[in-house]
């Protein structure tokens, strides 16, 4: 990325990446969107609630920058800073996470970089989520530049303790009291219960819809068995009468 923002020599360095990133969140968003219309068509059901994207502060590259010992300057940003473009994906169950993970992965136009699943293995703080770090291929007039977006997914309860958490630790400066985050970390494993159980209840209603399509479409065909015997008696029936 770096060399086609040499390219823009009448153009400010940072305003360029920005606009890189910009158009990477469209490219990612309008993918996403996409598949999730394609679901419901195909399934007749929508995997992700909401999506959600961002372009990381200035403020907060500098002091993740100088987090990783880097000096501050654009090269650093573009090569350490994986997360600069961010599409958070909220889903309503655990496995929608996989299988949408499953379906950006399969895009032929998208490179996944990396992955790291906080869902089987939680920080210790316990937070949840499953990150892929993707590289999209944004199309200029005179050139191609493949840009990073840190897709992160997660359900609506992990998203809810995230941001809690976010806030808190906000407000501690990442100094929060131990009793603090032994709360938090109880709250995450009640989190992790809550998904569990609506995951299983919407297993077990699923299969409840199933069954009862299933003995719907066994009464229909006994119906229409009923049906046919009835009309060929009767057809007998009535040319015995004739002759």
């Amino acid at each position: 990325m770096h060399d086609a923002i040499k390219n823009y020599e009448d153009v400010d360095s940072w305003k360029t990446v920005i606009f890189l990133y910009n158009a990477a969140l469209k490219e990612v968003g309008t993918k996403l969107e996409i598949l999730n219309d394609e679901f419901q068509h195909v399934h007749q059901y929508n995997p992700i609630e909401h999506i959600k994207t961002r372009i990381k502060t200035p403020e907060s590259i500098v002091k993740k920058l100088k987090r990783y010992g880097y000096e501050t300057s654009i090269e650093n940003m573009v090569k350490y800073i994986n997360d600069i473009a961010g599409v958070r994906l909220i889903c309503s169950f655990t496995s929608d996470i996989y299988r949408l993970a499953e379906m950006i992965g399969n895009q032929s136009d998208l490179k996944v970089l990396s992955i790291k699943d906080y869902i089987k293995n939680p920080k210790e703080s316990g937070y949840k989520s499953y990150h892929m770090l993707v590289s999209v291929p944004i199309f200029l007039s005179d050139s191609v530049v493949d840009t990073k977006v840190e897709i992160q997914i997660r359900t609506i309860a992990m998203d809810f303790w995230a941001s809690l958490e976010h806030k808190i630790y906000y407000k501690f400066e990442g100094n929060a009291p131990d009793y603090i985050s032994r709360e938090l970390r109880e709250c995450a494993q009640m989190v992790a219960e809550l998904d569990d159980k609506m995951l299983s209840l919407n297993d077990a209603i699923q299969a409840c819809l199933l069954n009862a399509s299933e003995n719907h479409a066994e009464e229909s065909g006994k119906e229409r068995l009923d049906d046919i015997t009835e009309n060929v008696i009767g057809g007998k029936r009535r040319q015995e009468e004739i002759s």
